[in-house]
């Protein structure tokens, strides 16, 4: 089987790290996503291959497990806090002014230069600390929407410098 749009050294790297047995699915799968951010279909193929499961158990695994996912994301994964205590705290209004900055909507969370993912998540446990937003997971406490655009503007800021 020939695998396309992957680094297939990389991936092997990542399987060859783990016995070819079916309780290692997870943590393979967790290493993928941690050097794509996301699964991809041809990476997917070969950890099937690899454990010798079919390609939809491993489909099952991944659509099962929230921190999953199988749409290509941002470099940046922006975590904006939903929860009762950010929300009552204007968490809303900040996640509006991310997607406003970075030209997002609900429907569409990652940026056209794949620079940037937006995410609601329902609660990251820092009540006391909201509204909370997590980038790259880093958490950034009692945000502000100048603040949200601080942050923004910094990480643009070290991207062009890198890049």
């Amino acid at each position: 089987m020939r695998y396309t749009d992957v680094d297939v050294s990389r991936i092997r790297d990542i399987l060859l790290r783990h016995t070819a047995d079916q309780t290692n699915l997870i943590p393979i799968m967790q290493g993928v996503q941690a050097l794509y951010n996301y699964l991809p279909r041809p990476a997917l193929e070969m950890i099937a291959d690899y454990l010798h499961v079919s390609i939809s158990k491993v489909y099952g695994v991944a659509t099962f497990y929230e921190n999953f996912s199988l749409n290509a994301k941002g470099k940046h994964i922006i975590r904006c806090c939903d929860g009762t205590a950010c929300h009552v705290r204007k968490g809303a209004t900040i996640l509006g002014a991310i997607r406003k900055e970075l030209g997002l909507t609900a429907a569409q969370s990652t940026t056209d230069d794949m620079l940037f993912t937006v995410e609601i998540v329902s609660c990251l446990g820092a009540c006391g600390l909201g509204p909370v937003v997590v980038v790259d997971d880093e958490v950034h406490p009692t945000m502000t929407v100048d603040k949200a655009r601080e942050l923004l503007e910094s990480i643009r800021g070290k991207e062009a410098r890198a890049g």
